[in-house]
């Protein structure tokens, strides 16, 4: 079954260092107030689980997940220096997938290909 679903997610899994969850709440607030006018964000938010970190964020396609890492970009520079990327997903159908996998290459994310579904 075909789907004509073009949303995409990015899911980031962190685990922040000693002594470094207050800065990286400080920065996790500073990405939600940052992402808060991009057009093409369904949704977006922080999940916290001792020293790990998840970032639930989906868009309404692959350009609008690139906006996104545009806009936050100094931000998150600030993030990987007191928190490892230990997982990072991107799912999607393959039409918007293809856009992605060359800007995300050096982030080495595992690539989830959307096959059938829908999106209200």
């Amino acid at each position: 079954m075909a789907t004509t679903d073009t949303s995409c997610t990015i899911n980031p899994y962190f685990r922040i260092r000693s002594g470094e969850e207050a800065k990286f709440r400080e920065l996790a607030d500073r990405c939600v107030a940052q992402t808060r006018s991009e057009a093409k964000c369904l949704y977006y938010g922080f999940s916290f689980d001792g020293d790990m970190a998840f970032c639930r964020e989906g868009y309404a396609d692959a350009q609008g997940l690139l906006d996104h890492l545009g806009n936050v970009g100094p931000i998150l520079q600030e993030v990987f220096r007191i928190a490892d990327l230990v997982r990072l997903e991107v799912h999607g159908p393959e039409s918007e997938l293809a856009t992605l996998r060359a800007p995300l290459a050096d982030l080495k994310p595992q690539f989830f290909t959307l096959e059938s579904g829908f999106r209200r």
